[in-house]
């Protein structure tokens, strides 16, 4: 199993979730987050001062699926919330030990 986290820009989270339905992904976790790479955050107005912010608004997806569906899961979320632009977002990639649904008290790929 792997556990996938994507860091997205907020507005394509419609989008990429739709997608993600789409070729069998079950559920996910999303998470608004804050944080900055490249971009080096940006200068805004507000009631007519200028300031700026290092923190970027981004979400955060985490998904665990099975071994054979990650590459296909990792492929949509880059096509999906790509807008050529700097402060698209990353995709990270973990190895899952273990997973248990609470209900049923299934492991492994069926709790997924």
């Amino acid at each position: 199993m792997k556990f996938i986290i994507a860091v997205i820009k907020p507005f394509k989270l419609d989008e990429v979730r739709e997608a993600l339905g789409g070729i069998g992904v079950a559920g996910m976790t999303v998470t608004e987050v804050k944080g900055f790479g490249r971009q080096k955050g940006q200068t805004e107005i507000y009631r007519g001062a200028e300031y700026s912010t290092n923190m970027l608004p981004k979400v955060k997806l985490e998904i665990a699926v099975a071994d054979d569906l990650a590459a296909q899961v990792i492929e949509t979320i880059q096509q999906t919330a790509s807008t050529a632009a700097i402060g698209d977002g990353k995709i990270f990639v973990f190895d899952l030990a273990s997973a248990t649904r609470i209900r049923t008290g299934e492991t492994g790929e069926t709790a997924l």
